[in-house]
């Protein structure tokens, strides 16, 4: 097996510790709902996780929470309520979300608040072997006292050093250096510590739970690219520090941005879909199957028409997992070993998760071939529900919510009596009908460019449990599930 190392530039054969493997994966900061970024992240680790178990690894996995931030507390100021009460409920809409896209639970859950005199722990140490100084109620690490500071960014420390500037406020004695502690401030959470009432940093939340729950060598940690620099290479500085043994990790494991045009999903672009929203239109499997047919490292454009696409592609599998046993049995047989082998190369070569996918719609045309002839393709079957149980696909029908005819009927008196439209004449109790004449409004609207009444239409459908995708071929609906 071999794994592309962020650290070193290149792939490296895969060697762990032992045969547990110890893994690590930066989690949510939960002061939103997750979007499909997060999504394709935690997808793609759960996959590695499950294949990794598949050829025989134990692993103990590790995912946090960082349930103190900037972001929460600058989120839960504007709305007016204490910064935990808003990180307990998307903490909680979170795992909703995991639950959802059949993500398992890690092993291993820790809060950075739960962790606070571990991390106090790591902190003191640091001042007491030189790497961090005191300074007026905050703790910074000394960056220029660790010499290869930037080897998993392949950046010098001249060239990352270039525009930043000490902020008005900050008693740093290096621009480079950043925040372990930080020094209280009012309406702000805050525990007791050597140096004051203050709260930890974003970077060294993730080294304390790390080396607590894993030690002080993880065989891989994970996460977005967009995490390399500043956190990842700042938890490298730290735990090396600390610890004072090398490597902190033996392999990092970086997976792509999820794409909206040109730019990432992102929170703060607030170009996202969130998880809920996918759920609501896609089934899980369509979901991972839109995620794993890219490689992880390569970054993933998101649209409704390649989702749409990954929906009928998970069909089809399940259609293929779920045909009853049939057929005459003879000595005629698939070769499943071949599929099963090639789908362990692909995996082995990186966890290329698409040569992967596209082993399975192989297997399954192959099995449908053979089942149109009349034939019997048990064995095959088994191996395709193997196989995709490895990706984390569950081959399961999503039930369709039930249609409410009456709220359907409220919606729409609701949309004509905003337009000053005429009701159309059609049945109340004619639910597809009443969806389609509003569909066609919808259309009208869009043709006439008065996009506001047009998602005001749009709106009331999804009020009413009902899902409209635009595509090429124009628009389509379904229920909610």
């Amino acid at each position: 097996m071999k794994v592309f190392n962020t650290l070193s530039g290149k792939k490296e054969e895969f060697k762990p510790q032992s045969d547990e493997v110890k893994m690590y994966v930066c989690g949510v900061t939960p002061y939103d709902d997750a979007h499909l970024g997060h999504a394709m992240s935690y997808i793609i680790f759960d996959v590695i996780r499950r294949y990794l178990r598949y050829r025989g690894y134990r692993v103990k996995y590790v995912q946090n929470v960082t349930d103190i931030d900037d972001k929460i507390i600058d989120r839960a100021n504007k709305l007016g309520i204490p910064p935990r009460e808003l990180a307990e409920k998307f903490t909680h809409r979170y795992f909703e979300d995991m639950q959802a896209l059949g993500i398992a639970e890690p092993d291993v859950t820790p809060y950075a608040t739960d962790e606070i005199p571990k991390i106090i722990e790591i902190v003191q140490g640091l001042i007491d072997r030189g790497f961090a100084y005191e300074a007026q109620g905050s703790v910074y690490f000394r960056v220029r006292n660790v010499p290869d500071y930037g080897k998993l960014s392949h950046r010098s420390l001249n060239s990352m050093k270039a525009g930043m500037r000490i902020e008005a406020g900050e008693e740093k004695e290096d621009p480079m250096d950043f925040v372990l502690w930080k020094a209280s401030k009012p309406r702000e959470p805050a525990w007791g510590s050597p140096w004051g009432k203050g709260r930890p940093g974003w970077h060294i939340e993730c080294s304390a739970m790390s080396l607590k729950y894993l030690g002080n060598t993880l065989d891989i940690h994970g996460g977005g690219q967009d995490l390399i620099f500043p956190h990842h290479e700042n938890e490298i500085a730290q735990s090396e520090s600390f610890t004072g043994i090398k490597p902190f990790v033996r392999y990092w494991l970086h997976n792509g941005m999820v794409q909206m045009g040109e730019e990432k999903m992102s929170k703060s672009l607030g170009n996202l879909i969130t998880i809920k929203e996918a759920v609501d239109k896609y089934s899980p499997d369509a979901i991972r199957i839109f995620v794993l047919s890219s490689h992880y490292r390569s970054p993933l454009t998101y649209s409704e028409e390649i989702l749409e696409a990954a929906e009928r592609g998970a069909g089809r599998l399940r259609q293929t997992a779920n045909n009853p046993a049939g057929g005459e049995k003879t000595d005629k047989k698939i070769d499943t070993e071949q599929y099963r082998k090639r789908f362990i190369r692909a995996m082995d070569d990186d966890f290329n998760t698409a040569q992967a996918v596209a082993a399975l719609f192989d297997l399954a045309r192959d099995i449908n071939r053979f089942e149109s002839e009349g034939l019997e393709a048990g064995e095959a079957r088994e191996a395709l529900v193997e196989l995709g149980g490895v990706l984390g696909l569950t081959f399961k029908e999503r039930e369709e919510a039930p249609l409410d005819i009456e709220a359907l009927a409220q919606n729409s008196a609701i949309v004509y009596q905003t337009l000053g439209l005429p009701m159309p004449v059609v049945a109340t109790d004619a639910g597809d009908d009443i969806i389609k004449d509003l569909i066609n409004l919808r259309e009208k609207k869009r043709k006439e460019k008065k996009w506001a009444e047009a998602d005001m239409v749009r709106d009331k459908l999804a009020d009413s449990g009902i899902i409209v995708t635009d595509t090429s071929a124009g628009p389509r609906w379904k229920r909610k599930r």
